[in-house]
């Protein structure tokens, strides 16, 4: 009865693959259990994730956020190149709770595809655990969802959810930020998951030789960079006023919103070399300097806001995390509607 049922499963024939999905699972258990800490109660297949808090916060904040990695992952697809997307996918997740201060904690990933390619599902999910362990965070859970008829082909798409936590005297906001501070811009690996649908249109439209093409679908792909366990280092040695993860609207958008409104900030664009991914993009898609700055983070993934007399100190200790970092402008009074000008 059993096996007559397998062989005539009416869910299956809808296009959903009940055993393709409990295979996955036995594939990725040991990847996903590898993430995880003794805050973690319970273990992988329940219906939710527990988590204990330490003991170490007096008053704390919980921080929740989330996103995905946008049309970077239909590159990734094309070319075949899955193994960091779920790198992308933490780190936007991540990069954007400490942004207050919040220490990740955990993390749960959801997984939607027309049809459930376990091989293909593994690769991501498996990078995605190993992100989690290089921010120091759980993969507490996920899911995955098989929808045929909706995505089409054999298209995916990934969404991401962190949640971390912060004493309530220790949350950075934009109160003590003043006049004549520096901001400190930190590196970023590449466009991280941000301005893909304009990547692969300019892509499209050059022609391009396979070995270039191979060249810069490896520049655009590069794993977006993970600056929770950098940037917890620091605080534990700096006063940081304020901080912006440089994310969907470039560096136009995410810098004003850490800022007084009675502030602005003036961007010297001369204090960083903008990586060659970027002057390939401008030239090829015919783009103005403002308009890189509005849609890309240039070369620059986060933003540190902090005092003058601290910077060369803890530019020093970001090097010794392999990172390079600019003084790339200051803190002055707000004299038009403008709050970032470029010079």
């Amino acid at each position: 009865m059993t096996k007559e049922i397998i062989e005539n499963d009416p869910y299956k024939s809808a296009g959903v693959d009940i055993d393709a999905g409990n295979d996955l699972v036995d594939l990725i258990k040991e990847d996903v259990a590898s993430s995880h800490n003794h805050n973690v109660l319970g273990n992988i297949g329940g219906f939710a994730g527990m988590f204990r808090l330490d003991k170490e916060y007096k008053n704390p904040i919980l921080v929740a956020c989330t996103d995905g990695v946008g049309t970077k992952v239909a590159l990734a697809q094309e070319s075949n190149k899955l193994d960091n997307i779920g790198q992308d996918l933490v780190g936007m997740c991540v990069n954007d709770l400490i942004v207050c201060g919040a220490k990740p904690l955990f993390f749960l990933d959801y997984f939607a595809s027309s049809k459930l390619e376990i091989s293909e599902a593994s690769r991501v999910i498996k990078s995605i655990a190993k992100a989690c362990r290089d921010s120091s965070c759980a993969l507490l859970g996920g899911e995955t969802a098989e929808m045929p008829g909706h995505y089409v082909g054999k298209n995916f798409d990934l969404a991401g959810f962190s949640v971390g936590c912060v004493d309530e005297d220790r949350v950075i906001n934009n109160k003590t930020i003043k006049k004549n501070d520096v901001l400190i811009g930190i590196e970023s690996s590449g466009p991280h998951s941000n301005g893909f649908s304009l990547i692969r249109k300019i892509i499209k439209e050059t022609k391009l030789s396979i070995e270039d093409y191979d060249n810069l679908v490896d520049l655009a792909l590069k794993p977006t960079h993970l600056y929770p366990n950098l940037i917890m280092g620091l605080l534990k040695k700096f006063t940081i006023h304020g901080m912006a993860h440089i994310t969907g609207g470039g560096l136009t958008e995410n810098i004003p919103r850490s800022i007084p409104k009675n502030l602005a900030v003036n961007i010297d664009t001369n204090s960083w070399d903008m990586p060659k991914i970027f002057k390939w993009l401008q030239i090829n898609g015919h783009l103005s300097n403002l308009d890189m700055y509005r849609i890309f983070n240039c070369g620059i993934g986060m933003v540190l806001i902090v005092r003058k007399e601290d910077s060369e100190p803890l530019m020093k200790e970001i090097s010794k995390h392999n990172f390079k970092s600019f003084i790339i402008g200051n803190v002055v009074d707000k004299n038009a509607n403008n709050s970032i000008v470029f010079k």
